[in-house]
């Protein structure tokens, strides 16, 4: 369960986080695990646990998650950026809360492995 997770940990304040943006419906926060000088992750606040597990019902979560993804990357100075959402383990997914990746700062090669 979404919940259950390490992102269900952090919304919850069990588990601390170096946020960079938070709202009523999302939790931004830099990765432990950096691929690039900006690498950000923004995260839902309702668990979901995947982008193929949203539906209609999140059309408006899931255009508010991309338009925080974007002010993040211009707060931290991006001009460009890449996000990134993965969906299952075969797509590289490894916590399975639904999550943006917000990667920037370096030259990002594609396609990205």
């Amino acid at each position: 369960m979404a919940g259950d997770t390490i992102f269900g940990q952090m919304l919850r304040g069990e588990i601390p986080c170096d946020e960079v943006y938070s709202d009523e419906r999302c939790l931004a926060f830099r990765d432990i695990h950096p691929q690039a000088p900006v690498h950000v992750l923004v995260i839902p606040r309702k668990p979901l646990e995947s982008l193929r597990a949203a539906d209609s019902a999140d059309s408006d979560l899931l255009g508010h998650l991309l338009l925080v993804a974007a002010r993040v990357a211009k707060q931290e100075g991006l001009d460009d950026f890449r996000t990134v959402i993965n969906s299952g383990s075969q797509a590289g997914q490894t916590v399975f809360h639904l999550h943006v990746h917000v990667i920037g700062g370096r030259p990002l090669a594609w396609p990205p492995g």
